[in-house]
């Protein structure tokens, strides 16, 4: 039992808490007390010292805004702002309830004209409660929606970048000539900005995107920062995958040359399952710099996610703004931290090796 529970401490990435299974276990507690006082006590003495740190430097530095934001600032304001999402749900929920209840009457309404033989009034009221159906809730995204664009732009970046990355990778990996011949682009375009790239995507996407905005999937803000954090957060897995790849043991192709396996079943069955660790460790990566480059990307392309947030707070310039910048950029580093840790997870779930407690 104790063995499994460290095993999945260690899957999830929440090793410091094995010496409190331990120490429950009675198994050398002046030890385990040590270890705890490590994991847990040295992180939350840092955490005050910052915050001390941070209290001290709000009520000392003057901005053209007013005082530097304190915690207590902070904390407020992120309450200010899910107030401000609850309340945008029930003005939500509120408006498609009127508008149900608008749409019952005309069709009522037009019933009643019908039987009485006056079309164009009919007609009329049809065309309002057609009105009505199409009618969208205006108001501007809340914060906690604007978290939810920057996720779902980030994974569809990453998404894109993966299904770009791997193949290239596996080609890399499989073949020298190939990577000899795309080793110089790949040095070339790795280091490049995200700032450089995103005007280039714009262009393009406005030189492609010919749909008419009601018709259209996705808007042209989304589809400009998706695809400028995939051409950033492509390269580690890329890198990762060919590596893992070239890695390969010799004798595991070995044996897949003397079963005459086809290249597609050398891949599914050999290849990919045997680099799987290094794919994922570059995954990890490219995730964690796409969510960096997005936030540039939302900025410049204003894509309605927490980048925009962030600039349209710095162009209010206000105390009351400056402190939701920082709850931003709090933010930002906690679901860039969940994220890793959500890759951390796959990655060990993939990995052969068992780390022992």
């Amino acid at each position: 039992m104790s063995a499994t529970i460290f095993r999945f401490l260690d899957r999830v990435g929440l090793e410091a808490f094995a010496p409190v299974v331990k120490l429950i276990q009675g198994e050398d507690v002046a030890l385990q007390m040590r270890r705890i006082a490590v994991n847990f006590g040295a992180p939350l003495l840092t955490f005050l010292l910052f915050l001390g740190a941070w209290s001290f430097a709000s009520s000392h530095i003057m901005t053209k805004y007013g005082h530097l934001p304190s915690p207590g600032d902070v904390v407020t304001q992120a309450g200010v702002l899910w107030e401000a999402h609850v309340e945008g749900v029930r003005a939500e929920k509120a408006f498609y309830e009127a508008q149900e209840t608008k749409i019952a009457e005309l069709t009522a309404a037009a019933k009643i004209f019908s039987e009485r033989g006056q079309a164009d009034k009919a007609a009329r009221m049809e065309e309002l409660a057609r009105e009505a159906k199409q009618a969208k809730f205006s108001a501007s995204p809340s914060y906690v929606t604007q978290i939810l664009t920057s996720l779902k732009t980030v994974f569809a970046g990453f998404i894109v970048a993966s299904l770009i990355a791997i193949p290239i990778g596996v080609l890399c990996g499989t073949s020298p000539v190939v990577q000899a011949g795309l080793n110089p682009l790949i040095q070339i375009f790795k280091p490049v900005s995200p700032l450089a790239w995103l005007p280039i995507v714009m262009i393009c996407v406005g030189a492609l995107y010919t749909t008419r905005p009601e018709e259209a999937w996705f808007e042209k803000s989304f589809l400009s920062s998706a695809l400028t954090v995939a051409l950033c957060s492509l390269w580690p897995t890329l890198a990762n995958t060919a590596l893992g790849v070239a890695s390969i043991e010799k004798d595991h192709l070995n044996v897949a040359r003397v079963l005459k396996l086809d290249t597609w079943t050398r891949v599914r069955k050999i290849i990919i399952p045997s680099a799987l660790p290094m794919i994922f460790a570059g995954l990890r990566i490219s995730l964690g710099v796409g969510w960096m480059v997005l936030i540039a990307a939302e900025m410049l392309a204003q894509n309605p996610g927490l980048g925009k947030f962030v600039w349209d707070m710095f162009q209010n310039g206000s105390s009351q703004t400056l402190a939701q910048i920082m709850v931003a950029v709090f933010t930002i580093g906690i679901i860039g931290m969940g994220l890793d840790r959500i890759m951390i997870i796959l990655q060990r779930s993939v990995s052969y090796a068992s780390v022992s407690r």
